[in-house]
């Protein structure tokens, strides 16, 4: 068994997005412009409203997925096929845009903390024009897991510690977890060899990732290899990381805002689905 390391470390950057949504572009700027095949990974959290109060009004998405999770607040949203749905905290919604859909995520709240995180998904070619379809999860449908002393796992994507996470029928057989680890705490994290990586600290001081150490806010790109060591100092705070790995598709990739495609003719024609209404 090979422990993965760090290969590259980045911090988010400031910007915003919707209808001035304040967030962190963590995957998806100069600093690590994808991670194949993770294309953007954003994370939100305010308690002050006009920092989220505008949400994201009808926008199209072609050609990847979105896969939002809701640490803290209320989300709803709408697309133009009618569907409509609300993220509560906890829950998780991971969208096939495919083809081509127009949907708003807007805040259901007006004060109070509204924290999590999006994160883009690269389709395969012979996927990008398959039906859009949502894979809607409420907070208590996510299973979890205790696997050692101090640490408690949300498993929202893949086979982890004997549960399975409810997300299914992706392609590049994700794994996403969630894990809280309490001072003192270890952990050895399984992942497919081949699989792209990466670790994201967004509570606590900092988390080892094997003779490493990774601090808040920053991501660790991983190196291949069987299995993740996790661990918190005993004299550290309690902290959570965001894990998440993907079979890489290592195809070509076109893009342009809302459109990811694999030639420029196809954002070019995408462009002009979305301007003649159909999507």
């Amino acid at each position: 068994m090979s422990s993965r390391t760090i290969t590259r470390r980045v911090r988010g950057i400031p910007t915003s997005d919707g209808a001035g949504v304040k967030l962190t572009r963590v995957i998806g700027q100069p600093r690590l412009d994808s991670l194949d095949p993770f294309l953007l990974l954003d994370e939100f959290g305010s308690d002050a409203a006009n920092d989220y109060i505008a949400g994201f009004p009808d926008h199209p998405h072609r050609g990847f997925e979105t896969v939002t999770y809701m640490l803290d607040g209320r989300m709803r949203h709408r697309d133009n096929h009618g569907n409509s749905g609300l993220l509560e905290s906890g829950s998780v919604q991971w969208m096939t845009a495919g083809r081509g859909i127009v949907h708003s995520e807007m805040p259901e709240q007006e004060h109070g903390l509204m924290r999590g995180f999006q994160l883009w998904v690269n389709l395969a070619a012979k996927d990008k024009m398959s039906q859009p379809r949502y894979q809607d999860i409420a907070p208590e449908k996510i299973p979890a897991a205790e696997p050692a002393p101090g640490v408690h796992v949300r498993v929202v994507a893949g086979e982890q510690f004997g549960v399975t996470g409810p997300v299914n029928g992706i392609a590049i057989e994700p794994v996403y977890l969630d894990i809280a680890l309490q001072p003192g705490a270890k952990l050895s994290v399984p992942l497919p060899n081949d699989h792209s990586a990466f670790a994201y600290v967004f509570e606590g001081d900092s988390v080892h990732v094997g003779a490493e150490v990774l601090g808040l806010r920053e991501l660790g790109v991983l190196s291949h290899g069987d299995l993740v060591e996790l661990a918190v100092p005993a004299d550290a705070r309690a902290a959570r990381v965001l894990l998440v790995a993907g079979r890489p598709l290592n195809e070509p990739v076109a893009r342009y805002g809302p459109f990811v495609m694999n030639t420029p003719e196809q954002i070019v024609q995408a462009m002009r689905d979305y301007q003649s209404g159909n999507f």
